[in-house]
């Protein structure tokens, strides 16, 4: 995810340098591991191990802010725990920049130029949108995590689910699909979409019901009680849109109503 967002950060800024990391360890003081580095000439930076308060990137992940520079190893404003590796790759102008996810800073990136000039706006707001972008796509991450440690605590029960278990499966299912409505990358979409595929029932190859996934997005919203207004400000379409899938539906399920619907996508393997 770190390449990523500094891939993103290049394109759009052709800064020349960029470089960041994640955080190491889940306990105690936070500190970033330098693991990703974007044309750089050397591996002077690599596998660094960024303190808090320690250098632009401990600063800028302590104050949760955006922090520059115009000539590193000639600052006064930052400690130089790391003069040596900077110097060593020959970079004046630095910026940095932590990924904050609910209050804590998951990573920090950084946007670098070999000449001690003031770094413009454009790259300064291309890193905080690196970050930003960085930040959803994490939020996104935790959730599915969240949501598969709860259907393996499930499925490692003992015992059928309870009702309320049944419920939280259902959940899981909407949620997931909505997550995946609003991923950036293809691949994750693709990836959640997969997810929520395993929390429903295995269809069989003569299935003669096919919803589309719209259709299965309807449903599962409608599942969990919620009007069309509801389900067109989720799924971000219009109430005549949702009302038009789900006519779709019901016919295809042959149902008269969306609470007849639901239980008939449930019996044929659309719905958990």
């Amino acid at each position: 995810m770190v390449k990523a967002a500094l891939g993103r950060l290049r394109q759009v800024t052709g800064v020349p340098v960029a470089f960041g990391g994640g955080v190491e360890g889940r306990t105690g003081a936070v500190r970033f591991r330098l693991s990703e580095l974007a044309g750089a000439s050397t591996n002077a930076l690599r596998g660094l191990l960024i303190e808090p308060q320690a250098g632009l990137g401990g600063k800028a992940a302590s104050l949760g802010r955006v922090l520059a520079v115009q000539d590193y190893c000639a600052s006064r404003s930052i400690s130089h725990d790391y003069d040596v590796a900077v110097r060593s790759e020959g970079l004046r102008a630095v910026a940095a920049v932590p990924v904050v996810v609910r209050g804590t800073a998951r990573a920090v990136l950084y946007a670098a130029l070999r000449d001690a000039v003031n770094i413009g706006d454009d790259v300064l707001r291309g890193l905080v949108d690196a970050a930003r972008w960085m930040e959803q796509e994490l939020v996104v991450s935790d959730e599915v995590d969240r949501r598969i440690a709860l259907m393996e605590g499930i499925a490692d029960a003992d015992e059928r689910p309870s009702t309320a278990e049944w419920e939280a499966v259902r959940l899981a299912h909407a949620e997931l699909r909505l997550l995946a409505l609003r991923a950036d990358s293809p691949a994750l979409r693709a990836e959640l979409l997969g997810i929520s595929e395993l929390l429903s029932p295995e269809r069989s190859a003569e299935a003669s019901v096919r919803l589309t996934p719209r259709e299965v997005d309807v449903l599962s919203c409608a599942a969990l009680g919620c009007g069309n207004a509801e389900i067109a400000r989720r799924l971000g379409v219009g109430a005549e849109t949702v009302k038009s899938y789900l006519r779709s539906a019901m016919v295809k399920l042959g149902a008269h109503s969306r609470a007849e619907a639901v239980m008939a996508a449930r019996l044929a393997g659309q719905l958990p």
